[in-house]
């Protein structure tokens, strides 16, 4: 653990600094999971998970269930739409105890953050957001003319100062010489495992989803408990509705009455 000040100004001690991330790139491989709840940030520090990524607005709960993980805050668009409301939501966000921003917005809105020495994340390859540009969800970078662009949006945002960028979606081969050729610690979310960090959604490593993307493998079934607990859930209802109109629910265990003594005081003062 390193010991460090938060962005308010609070001692505390993080797994892994900036400083750390650039030093072991090309040396060390770490993990990355999106976490959102206090379950789930929780359970990443302990399965020893080395990164997360939360949304913006849920930094604070999160920071409950992990105070040692570095975390990195995923902008909204929609929440976050012009510069002012960038900076300030980053901002926002690093007090809340972010060390990181994520945010696939252009390089103007990288550059802005980088020039307050904010560490800035950005997303290249495949953003679904962007999708329509492509002709749809698509692999990027699988023509030699669209990868040597690739590349250079790569050295477009090192040069708009990112410390990191997400590569999604992006052919395994590509991905590697891209990430030899840039300073940028270079996140797989899909572009196979020649990169320093390799990242999944934590819906999709726990199983949350009936069918996960192709680039995804689910280590547990969760939607099944799920589907389990909404069975379970229908049951109990449907029970309680039937005990409830045929009287067998309250029972004497559920109800609370007074002795008959006091019961009669109580039926002599509405007659009187």
């Amino acid at each position: 653990m390193k010991n460090i000040y938060t962005w308010s100004a609070k001692p505390t001690q993080r797994n892994l600094t900036i400083a750390d991330l650039k030093f072991f790139k090309g040396k060390k491989k770490f993990t990355q999971v999106r976490a959102n709840t206090f379950d789930e940030a929780f359970a990443a520090e302990e399965a020893g998970i080395d990164m997360i990524v939360a949304n913006a607005k849920n930094i604070i709960e999160v920071r409950k269930g992990s105070n040692n993980l570095f975390l990195t805050a995923s902008l909204f668009w929609e929440e976050f739409v012009t510069k002012e409301e960038i900076l300030k939501g980053a901002f926002k966000a690093l007090e809340n105890g972010a060390d990181a921003i994520f945010t696939p917005r252009n390089t103007e809105v990288i550059e802005m953050l980088s020039n307050e020495d904010i560490p800035v994340m950005g997303h290249l390859g495949l953003v679904p957001r962007k999708s329509s540009w492509f002709g749809g969800l698509r692999a990027i970078g699988k023509t030699p003319k669209e990868a040597h662009e690739l590349f250079q949006k790569f050295k477009d945002l090192e040069n708009a100062g990112a410390f990191a960028v997400e590569g999604e979606v992006i052919p395994e081969n590509v991905m590697k010489e891209i990430s030899d050729r840039t300073s940028m610690i270079t996140v797989s979310m899909g572009s196979g495992k020649k990169t320093d960090v390799i990242y999944l959604f934590m819906e999709d490593i726990c199983g949350d989803n009936l069918i996960p993307p192709r680039h995804a493998k689910a280590y547990g079934n969760l939607l099944k408990l799920k589907q389990q607990v909404n069975i379970e859930r229908l049951k109990a209802l449907k029970a309680f509705k039937k005990d409830a109109l045929s009287g067998k629910f309250p029972q004497k265990k559920q109800s609370v009455s007074i002795s008959n003594q006091e019961f009669k005081k109580f039926l002599n003062l509405l007659n009187s």
